[in-house]
């Protein structure tokens, strides 16, 4: 644990306040981005994810619900259970906590959680998915993720490390920032315009 008034504390503070910044640049510019831009971008985002569940046939695969003009994957969720692929959405039980994931398919009873995101009513089928659909609201070329702040999926990737972390993103989301003490590379990102191999 690093000292209130270290030198490493101090860089983790500019950090943090760095981050801070960048966060509501880069969730401002997505937000402004024309809703059949990102409609058009999402097409493309779920063409490559299709293709890439059927050259790697993955057995679970934990989507997201998106929020705040995320990129919206929901459309090929079906196509990804006809593939035999068993999903699971992220559920926060508790803060400064790993995330657990639900199991679901569409059609499932639904409830929110205390963020009002939708999540399947059962909360007694937990799964770790082979792999996690984490979106991003910024990424490096080196393969790190710019988040909400929260830590969850850091905190999830450090506790089942062998969860194939795929980051999900639209390319005007690349940026660069300094990593963090936390932060977990991701092993590949896939936006509208690349997909980005790490491992």
């Amino acid at each position: 644990m690093t000292q209130p008034n270290s030198p490493e504390h101090s860089a983790n503070v500019n950090v943090d306040q760095t981050r801070i910044v960048l966060r509501k640049e880069l969730l401002a510019r997505r937000r402004q981005t024309p809703a059949e831009i990102r409609q058009q971008w999402d097409q493309l985002l779920m063409s490559g994810l299709l293709t890439w569940c059927e050259q790697h046939q993955p057995s679970s695969v934990g989507v997201y619900w998106p929020i705040h003009a995320e990129p919206d994957l929901r459309a090929c969720y079906s196509q990804m259970t006809q593939m035999g692929i068993q999903l699971a959405l992220p559920w926060v039980v508790e803060k400064n906590a790993p995330l657990c994931f639900l199991a679901w398919e569409e059609g499932d009873a639904m409830a929110s959680d205390d963020y009002g995101i939708p999540l399947p009513a059962q909360r007694e089928h937990l799964i770790i998915p082979d792999v996690l659909l984490i979106p991003c609201v910024g990424f490096t070329v080196q393969g790190y993720r710019l988040g909400y702040g929260g830590g969850y999926y850091d905190r999830t990737l450090a506790l089942h490390a062998k969860c194939h972390a795929v980051g999900i993103a639209y390319q005007s989301a690349l940026t660069e920032f300094d990593r963090g003490i936390h932060d977990i590379r991701l092993h590949e990102i896939l936006t509208e315009q690349r997909h980005l191999e790490l491992v």
